[in-house]
């Protein structure tokens, strides 16, 4: 009975702030990128993001190296969100830049920049990836294991038969960045018209689905007793909830601040605050917790 008790607790603060601290990463990340293009000239700029991938790297290896669950998270995390700016989005943007690709325009506006417009040729790769993790390794990931199951069936235990090497610092690393990679596709692949376009139904019901998705998300990390368990599991929740508020974005059901941080000063200073406010609280809090072996699958 006390068993059944612990299972169905939830446990609130914990989730909302591992929450809030992945959900102000997005328009951070956002603003992050648009102030540097605006302040740096083309050539720092490129520097400087290639600067901010290796910082992200350096993060990442450190965390595999730091002590207790909570602190390799907040390694992994903060080093993947470096990391996919400087080394993924702003590489995109440089090669995008220079042989000549054009913005996406309509209505004399840009509606999609040149290095996401390139992306879904990354898609291959992507599938490669992909094929690692659903042929060649047991996971916590609901969804690659939901894969598994309707592919190899009573197999599984015989195809899968063992998990990679866990390092929580690489593991928040690929899943931020997987999570990243994998909505973007779908995003880009939504908008373009000589697929879906962004007025297609299809499209709502993808960020319909997510939403939704997203809720059923929340509720499971409802469950999850450990900062760092509930930290990786709202990467997840946050990148899917974060794809219908991209679509409504796209069709302008709202003004996306992120987008023109200098036009909203007072606004994004408020989310950066409330992001270090978190992000310091999370870190001091984890530095007072005893290492701690996270149980497998979290």
């Amino acid at each position: 009975m006390e068993q059944t008790k612990k299972t169905k607790k939830n446990y609130w603060f914990k989730t909302l702030m591992s929450f809030l601290l992945v959900l102000l990463t997005m328009p951070l990340g956002h603003a992050l990128m648009i102030l540097m293009e605006h302040y740096l000239s083309s050539t720092a700029l490129h520097y400087a993001g290639f600067l901010l991938g290796f910082v992200g790297l350096i993060m990442v290896v450190i965390g595999v190296f730091a002590k207790g669950d909570t602190r390799q998270t907040l390694w992994g995390l903060f080093g993947g969100l470096l990391f996919w700016t400087g080394w993924v989005e702003f590489l995109f943007q440089y090669y995008a830049n220079r042989y000549g690709v054009l913005p996406e325009m309509e209505n004399g506006e840009i509606v999609t920049k040149p290095e996401y417009l390139i992306m879904p040729a990354t898609f291959g790769i992507w599938m490669m990836v992909m094929l690692l993790y659903i042929f060649c390794t047991r996971t916590g990931c609901d969804f690659i294991n939901w894969l598994q199951k309707k592919f190899f069936a009573g197999r599984k235990s015989e195809i899968v038969a063992r998990p990679m090497t866990r390092h929580t610092s690489i593991v928040t690393f690929m899943e931020l960045n997987m999570m990243l990679w994998t909505l973007y596709l779908v995003l880009m692949f939504c908008y373009d018209k000589n697929f879906l376009g962004d007025h297609h139904p299809v499209t709502a019901i993808v960020g319909v689905v997510c939403f939704i998705g997203s809720i059923f998300m929340f509720r499971n990390q409802l469950k999850l007793s450990g900062w760092g368990a509930n930290i990786r599991m709202a990467i997840a929740t946050v990148i899917i909830f974060w794809t219908p508020v991209e679509i409504l974005g796209r069709l302008n059901f709202f003004q996306e601040i992120w987008t023109e941080p200098l036009q909203y000063v007072p606004q994004m200073v408020t989310v950066l605050i409330a992001f270090i406010v978190v992000a310091v609280y999370l870190w001091v809090n984890a530095s007072k917790q005893r290492p701690k072996t996270p149980r497998a699958g979290e």
